[in-house]
């Protein structure tokens, strides 16, 4: 296992495999979109396979793709089978928009897929096409039964939390009572350019802290009659890699967990480099700080690799300092 100037041991590698999405969510991009990077510019399935079986060897065991909409992306079924067979990876999980999920599921989980994550932010149909701009909430909604449906397991969804768009947040919450759904909540970050005056539009106000949401759930549970939510011991919570704080209702299949990338930064458990849709290696989501790893596959240069790979390691900063914007939007690092 990889350890950072910081002690802290880094074993996951997030891959977006695209820049495009099928959505438009406002958190994640402008309304109008953005500018498509050329096809020639984007990794391909090859490069990805070369660089996981490089990071593997580097002490990387989890890979988790991402997009854009991962699902999107020509052959994505046989990169998940190749990255699933890569010596040294022992987990592969993929984070998507769901909409595609229904055609896909079975393919995905017979080619050794292990967890999906769908992003998912209301339950309500036009509140949905207003967050998205695009899509059918129905297709999501398939997406979440095709996965149980083949066998994926922990199916969780995530939703961000945006104050101003009012959610309905313990009617989310309740999806982990009859079915073992693990609904994260996200606070919303600063990413992207513009923040607060055009671009994703985030302004501070609209990022509910943990505390206070958990909070307000539980006050809306027990009105409801069902109890509040109650804290559960790592070893009970759905498997996972990253730093949710995880709760449960009395009698509940599933759970409700928290990431609070802004309220209780997580930096100090930090286990992660991602990698652009263009190869670009950020140590870190709140930096601009870039490594160029396409230069380096393209050159068929592994120990080039290796040592970029071993350079943002050791930049990788010990906290994201509150930083609230950057170059980049959600969409184009690959979250």
């Amino acid at each position: 296992m990889s350890k950072d100037n910081h002690g802290r041991e880094i074993d996951y590698l997030r891959i977006s495999v695209t820049d495009r999405c099928n959505l438009r969510c406002l958190y994640c991009m402008p309304e109008d979109g953005v500018t498509w990077k050329p096809h020639d510019s984007i990794l391909t399935i090859e490069e990805i396979e070369r660089l996981v079986r490089i990071a593997a060897a580097e002490g990387f065991s989890r890979i988790r793709l991402t997009g854009g909409e991962p699902l999107v992306r020509l052959g994505i079924v046989d990169l998940v089978r190749s990255v699933v067979k890569t010596a040294g990876i022992e987990s592969v999980a993929m984070t998507t928009n769901g909409l595609l999920l229904p055609q896909m599921a079975e393919q995905l989980k017979q080619a050794g897929l292990q967890r999906v994550n769908i992003s998912l932010d209301t339950l309500d149909p036009e509140q949905f096409t207003y967050i998205t701009r695009r899509g059918k909430i129905e297709d999501v909604f398939a997406g979440i039964e095709a996965d149980l449906a083949v066998g994926f397991n922990p199916v969780k969804i995530n939703a961000v939390v945006v104050r101003s768009l009012n959610q309905d947040l313990l009617t989310f919450a309740k999806l982990s009572f009859d079915r073992p759904l693990h609904v994260r909540f996200i606070e919303y970050m600063p990413v992207g350019d513009s923040c607060g005056s055009g671009g994703t539009g985030w302004t501070e106000a609209d990022t509910i802290p943990n505390d206070e949401l958990v909070s307000m759930l539980n006050a809306l549970a027990i009105a409801d009659g069902i109890g509040p939510l109650l804290p559960i011991a790592k070893t009970k919570s759905p498997q996972g890699w990253g730093p949710a704080q995880y709760y449960q209702f009395d009698g509940a299949k599933g759970t409700v967990g928290f990431i609070s990338a802004l309220s209780r930064h997580f930096c100090s458990e930090c286990n992660r480099l991602r990698v652009t849709a263009e190869g670009q290696l950020r140590p870190c989501l709140f930096s601009d700080l870039e490594y160029d790893l396409r230069t380096a596959l393209r050159a068929g240069d592994d120990a080039s690799v290796q040592e970029t790979l071993r350079r943002a390691l050791k930049a990788k900063p010990d906290s994201h300092h509150h930083r609230v914007g950057t170059e980049r939007l959600m969409s184009q690092i690959g979250g």
